[in-house]
């Protein structure tokens, strides 16, 4: 199906000559930072280490509301049926590029009576929307096509009661009491702008019967994502065949680092060095390189057509490439959008991704699994 996936070994000997800067938290549609992160050495490439997974304990699997045929490529964000406080389910995007659960104030029953934890904002950069609202604490209940739900620990969820924009929105328009708003965030190593929890945060790290880094319980916290399906909690089973990547501490608070990856393009070596975001929330990719992968090789404000873009993102593990502006390439993005911030290397690569490999995030253990989707 992927025409341009292959394996990208990155050999030892390169490690050393290789920077790895630290993401700041203000990536595309994801809450905006407090303050940039420093650029720290490169970090040995993964090796073989793999999670000690339970033979089973799966939660469930929740199949997208707008899932492909069998065989076809993901071409939209995924989205899944969310429900807060009992409320009627609303279709929500799955992001793995935020780390919230952000909905309409009008949409959570008995709004007005619910304890207040605080008032709360999150910033979604590439389209410039200011959530505002408050965080208060209810369960959530997401939903796939087929029926199967799960249902959260009470947790905390940002209810909007408005919707502002930047000065330099892209896409946004001030909403006074919005109806529709639903982001179901289940990512890592973003950050949260104001001190929070992320695992407190994320849906699907909150179900009972799950625990903690430090005290795990009987499911083992995390996901595997497919292009059709999302699998809550993790096993043995259903991980067959993933080639793994050991994540870092995070360098502030709990949890942990980013996932690293090493991008050329047009073939300039030696690549660049930095993090990478597999962001379910958009199609497009955001592109972060030195100037010396760039020279001669762009048009206007973008990539020129055809010139190719590679990702690898360990010694071992299945990486990738693509031709910009091939329509016929299921990973390809939509467009490269290439954004410019100082001692910055990163990459979110959009939801295209899927169409290559199914991904994987142990939260337990602190591992990104990548294996090859199958071809039907």
């Amino acid at each position: 199906m992927v025409s341009r996936l292959r394996l990208l070994i990155l050999g030892l000997a390169l490690a050393g000559e290789m920077t790895v800067a630290a993401p700041t938290l203000a990536a595309p549609d994801l809450p905006a930072p407090v303050s940039p992160a420093p650029v720290s050495p490169a970090p040995a490439l993964p090796g073989s280490e793999a999670p000690n997974l339970p033979a089973a304990g799966t939660a469930a699997r929740l199949t997208f509301l707008n899932a492909p045929l069998a065989g076809s490529p993901l071409k939209h964000t995924p989205k899944l049926g969310l429900s807060v406080n009992g409320g009627v389910p609303v279709r929500g995007v799955m992001d793995t590029g935020s780390t919230s659960v952000v909905i309409a104030a009008r949409r959570i029953p008995n709004f007005q009576s619910l304890p207040v934890i605080r008032p709360g904002t999150l910033t979604y950069s590439s389209s410039g929307r200011v959530m505002k609202g408050v965080w208060v604490k209810v369960p959530v209940t997401v939903t796939g096509a087929e029926g199967k739900s799960i249902t959260t620990r009470p947790m905390p969820v940002l209810a909007v009661t408005s919707i502002g924009c930047t000065p330099t929105a892209r896409r946004c328009r001030p909403v006074a009491h919005p109806v529709h708003t639903a982001m179901i965030g289940i990512g890592f190593a973003r950050g949260t702008g104001d001190g929070g929890d992320l695992g407190e945060r994320n849906p699907f790290l909150n179900l009972e019967g799950m625990g903690s880094a430090e005290a795990p319980g009987t499911v083992r916290r995390g996901y595997l994502i497919t292009r059709r399906t999302v699998e809550v909690g993790l096993s043995a089973a259903t991980a067959q065949g993933m080639s793994y990547i050991k994540l870092d501490k995070a360098a502030q608070g709990p949890g942990w680092a980013p996932l690293p990856v090493c991008i050329s393009v047009g073939g300039r070596k030696p690549p660049a060095c930095g993090t990478a975001l597999l962001d379910t929330g958009v199609t497009v990719m955001y592109l972060d390189v030195p100037s010396a992968q760039l020279d001669g090789q762009t048009t206007g404000t973008g990539l020129a057509p055809g010139k190719s873009v590679s990702l690898a993102f360990g010694s071992g593990v299945p990486s990738y490439s693509f031709a910009v502006g091939d329509t016929g390439d299921p990973i390809a993005p939509d467009r490269v959008i290439l954004v410019h911030r100082k001692d910055h290397i990163f990459v979110n690569t959009s939801a295209r991704l899927l169409n290559g490999f199914d991904y994987l995030y142990d939260a337990d253990g602190g591992f990104v699994g990548f294996r090859p989707a199958p071809q039907q």
